[in-house]
C-alpha cells in the first residue's frame, strides 16, 4: 500500500504575516509532502530567520523584481532533480510568479497568476498573462510530464465556484473571457481540476473578502487550484480546504495523490 503523496497550496498573502498567524505551527502537523506558496511579499534578507526553513523540507523561493510584491515558494521533502524559475515571459517572469520543481517523471509547480481587480491597467496586464501562459500550458501537456500546477489563479470557473456569481459577472476574477480560458484550459487542453475530480459540492472556497463577514457568513469563491494532467488525476484520492485556523484570506488547499514521493 502506498502513502498518499499530500500537496497543500495556499497564497499566503505575506509569508512574514502568515507565520504571524500561525502557519509554522500548523505546517509540521500536516503529514505534508509539497507546500506550494504564493503572493509570499519577500526577498532573502526576510527569510534569515530558521523559521522559515522548517525541518524535513528542501526550500525553493522565487521572489518579485519590486519588494513587498508577489513571489512564490516551494516546500518538498525531497531534493528536486531540477528547478525552473519562470515559464519565459519576459514580462512576468521579473514579478515571481512561477516555480517548478522536477522530481522524476513529475513537475510541482507554485503559480500566482496576476490579479486584475485593482485597476482596468491590471486586468489587461492579467489578459496578457493569459495569453502568454496559454501556449505554455500546452508544452507541458505535449511534454508527456506528470504535472500539478498548484496556485492561485484568480478565477473562480463556475457559478458553482462563488457565492454571489450573479452580481460578480462584470467583475476581475468572473468575467466571460476569464472563464472562457479555463474552459479551453480544462476543455482542448484536458487539463484537470483536481479538487473536483472528488468533489462536486456547492460552497466550497478558498478565498473570502475581508469586507462584510464574508469568511463568517462563507460567501466566498474558489479560485485556487490544483490543475493535473489527465494521467496523474486519476491518482487523487482526497481533497480537503482548511479552515479550522487562518493564516491569510486564502484556505489551504490539500490533495491526497496516490503516489509515492
Amino acid at each position: 500500500m502506498i502513502a498518499p503523496m499530500r500537496i497543500a497550496t495556499l497564497n499566503c498573502n505575506g509569508i512574514r504575516a502568515a507565520a504571524r498567524k500561525g502557519f509554522y505551527r500548523w505546517l509540521p502537523r500536516q503529514d505534508l509532502d509539497v507546500v506550494c506558496l504564493q503572493e509570499t511579499r519577500c526577498s532573502d534578507p526576510d527569510l534569515a530567520d530558521p523559521l522559515y526553513r522548517p525541518r524535513g523540507y528542501h526550500a525553493e523561493w522565487l521572489h518579485g523584481s519590486r519588494p513587498g510584491y508577489s513571489g512564490v515558494s516551494v516546500y518538498a521533502r525531497r531534493k528536486p532533480d531540477r528547478v525552473i524559475r519562470g515559464f519565459g515571459s519576459s514580462e512576468f517572469d521579473r514579478e515571481g510568479r512561477y516555480l517548478e520543481l522536477r522530481f522524476d517523471k513529475l513537475s510541482i509547480v507554485s503559480l500566482y497568476l496576476p490579479s486584475g481587480s485593482s485597476s482596468p491597467e491590471r486586468q489587461a496586464a492579467k489578459f496578457r498573462f493569459l495569453g502568454e501562459f496559454l501556449p505554455h500550458l500546452e508544452r507541458l501537456r505535449r511534454s508527456r510530464r506528470q504535472v500539478v500546477l498548484c496556485g492561485d489563479w484568480n478565477i473562480a470557473h463556475r457559478e458553482i465556484d462563488l457565492k454571489n456569481w450573479r452580481s460578480n459577472r462584470k467583475n476581475s476574477g468572473f468575467l466571460p473571457e476569464e472563464r472562457a480560458w479555463l474552459d479551453e484550459v480544462f476543455g482542448r487542453l484536458r487539463w484537470v481540476d483536481g479538487f473536483r475530480r472528488v468533489d462536486p459540492s456547492a460552497e466550497q472556497y478558498t478565498w473570502w473578502s475581508n469586507r462584510g463577514q464574508a469568511w463568517a457568513k462563507n460567501v466566498g469563491w474558489r479560485i485556487d487550484y490544483h490543475v493535473v494532467t489527465p494521467d496523474f488525476a486519476d491518482r487523487i484520492s482526497a481533497a480537503s480546504i482548511w479552515k479550522k485556523s487562518r493564516f491569510s484570506d486564502h484556505a489551504p488547499l490539500v490533495l491526497d495523490y496516490d503516489h509515492e514521493f
